[in-house]
């Protein structure tokens, strides 16, 4: 599966980012599920607002993390659209 070109990701209604401040870190908070994120998936998941296109992340996404991120923000956010976190 890959992102539709005019897909503008959004978190579900089922799950929330927030920061644990104890453990310094980004938690993707789904049902019966605690998802420590890394910065870099952190950073793609705190882009889905639902304005931005997966063109849009992909280009933020490279500006701060470069070297060739495009595969990686795309795959990382089909897994995350198939968990049923992201619509």
């Amino acid at each position: 599966m890959t992102a539709p070109a005019g897909w503008r990701p959004v978190l579900s209604r089922s799950a929330l980012l927030r920061h644990d401040p104890v453990r310094q870190a980004d938690l993707l908070i789904v049902p019966e599920r605690i998802v420590v994120l890394n910065e870099e998936a952190a950073a793609i998941v705190g882009l889905c607002d639902g304005r931005r296109t997966v063109a849009d992340i992909v280009a933020e996404i490279a500006a701060e993390f470069p070297g060739g991120v495009e595969a990686d923000v795309v795959e990382f956010l089909d897994r995350v659209r198939a968990e049923g976190w992201l619509r």
